[in-house]
């Protein structure tokens, strides 16, 4: 008899706090730094469950603006009841700060206080109300329909929809424009598949 080991999920659990003083020191230097358009203050830690890619429960961790937060909580509630797989979710400064490695992790992520891909105005990421799922698997495609990660490049095709990927009227896009935050996939060329953002941008 096959048990269904989905079903036996623990509930979702969610927890956003202030950064504590490590917290705040983890990030200075690295994601934050003086001159970013947001304070640590406005910054949340945030803890939660999700669904990695064998179907087990993992905690994951994102920095979101507080402002963020509960749509942050409604989409990932949603993408956990679905058993919506997750490569793994951990904070950019694991990566040293770096986007591309964080990419190339197939980490879902959200705060970084950069700069918006090819433009000098702030990303949407550096408010911390942006986040990138599964960025092999939804890559940033550039005007000539080309990526930078090796990785990804079999995920260029987005008709064939495979595992953990985000396109239209799916559960991951749907998590999010729910509540009202837009996806890069709707962008013309370049178009950043693994991109949900509270402006769109």
């Amino acid at each position: 008899m096959l048990v269904d080991t989905a079903a036996q999920l623990p509930p979702f659990a969610f927890h956003a706090a202030p950064l504590s003083r490590p917290q705040r020191h983890r990030l200075y230097g690295s994601s934050w730094h003086p001159g970013c358009p947001v304070s640590l203050d406005q910054l949340r830690w945030v803890r939660l469950r999700y669904v990695d890619w064998n179907g087990t429960a993992r905690t994951g961790t994102l920095v979101v603006n507080a402002d963020a937060v509960p749509t942050v909580r409604t989409a990932f509630t949603d993408l956990y009841d679905q058993r919506f797989p997750i490569r793994r979710m951990r904070i950019v400064d694991d990566y040293g700060a770096s986007d591309y490695a964080s990419i190339e992790a197939d980490n879902t992520s959200a705060f970084n206080c950069r700069r918006a891909t090819g433009a000098t105005r702030w990303s949407q990421h550096a408010y911390g109300r942006a986040v990138d799922v599964n960025t092999i698997e939804n890559p940033y495609v550039y005007a000539k329909g080309t990526t930078t990660h090796a990785a990804s490049r079999p995920y260029l095709d987005r008709a064939d929809h495979r595992k953990g990927m985000a396109y239209i009227n799916g559960t991951l896009v749907k998590a999010f424009t729910r509540s009202g935050w837009g996806w890069g996939g709707s962008w013309p060329l370049p178009t950043d598949y693994q991109h949900f953002s509270a402006n769109g941008t």
